[in-house]
């Protein structure tokens, strides 16, 4: 398992959530060292962002490639592998299994790469999970997968910051929980169903705060991103 890092701005994932590599590395210059981890999700590795996470990687940035797998074991081992190779510092997978979970730790194999239990989506409701079958709220069905994942010797999981308070005391201090649908106070939730401030997040055990158009919207993406790093180091001294 892996503490949570210490200095405030190491704790801050900006989700670099835009159509190619020259518009990634354009935002990640502007945002430079404000923030400690930047991710590439689904959008950007679709249009050129897998060459770009050995390109930034091997620059020194931390990279969080949220591909949240989900797939067969095969499938999962082998691409798990193939990431790790890549120099990105995390992975996420969906936690719905043992068998996906068990993969990609075996993919990642004796690599520094960190594995995240994708829980539940922070845009889902009770509504929602009801299409899918599922009849248990959130914050009964995010413990449960996160204990899976925990059992298959992952380092933590991804889980809104309305679970994280429950997940801390149950899972310990050294279990990673990275909380995404972070939304200072007084900005749009957009389609965060379940969103919470940086200030609340941390308190209730967050290890990592994933933070997007807050910060790459904003006229100033540095200062923003300054801002939520400031409010992170008050939530910890408090």
């Amino acid at each position: 398992m892996s503490a949570a890092p210490g200095h405030p701005r190491d704790r801050l994932m900006v989700a670099i959530d835009v159509p190619g590599p020259d518009e990634a590395k354009a935002l990640i210059e502007t945002i430079g060292d404000a923030a400690g981890v930047f991710k590439i999700g689904l959008e950007l590795l679709f249009s050129g962002g897998f060459a770009l996470v050995d390109e930034l990687a091997a620059k020194g940035h931390k990279i969080f490639l949220d591909a949240k797998l989900l797939d067969i074991e095969t499938t999962v081992e082998r691409a798990t592998a193939a990431i790790a190779k890549s120099g990105a510092a995390f992975l996420t997978v969906h936690a719905t299994d043992t068998k996906t979970l068990e993969a990609a730790v075996r993919g990642r194999g004796s690599s520094d790469l960190k594995l995240l239990g994708v829980t539940v989506l922070t845009n889902l409701g009770p509504a929602d999970l009801k299409q899918q079958g599922i009849i248990e709220p959130a914050v009964a069905l995010v413990p449960q997968r996160a204990q899976l994942a925990e059992e298959a010797g992952f380092d933590g999981v991804v889980c809104s910051g309305k679970e994280a308070s429950a997940l801390r005391e149950r899972l310990g201090r050294d279990f990673l929980i990275v909380t995404p649908g972070i939304r200072p106070a007084g900005v749009a939730a957009n389609d965060q169903t379940r969103a919470v401030t940086p200030e609340a997040a941390i308190k209730a055990g967050a290890s990592y705060l994933v933070v997007g158009r807050p910060i790459t919207k904003a006229d100033d993406p540095r200062g923003a991103a300054e801002k939520i790093v400031e409010e992170i180091d008050a939530a910890l001294s408090a």
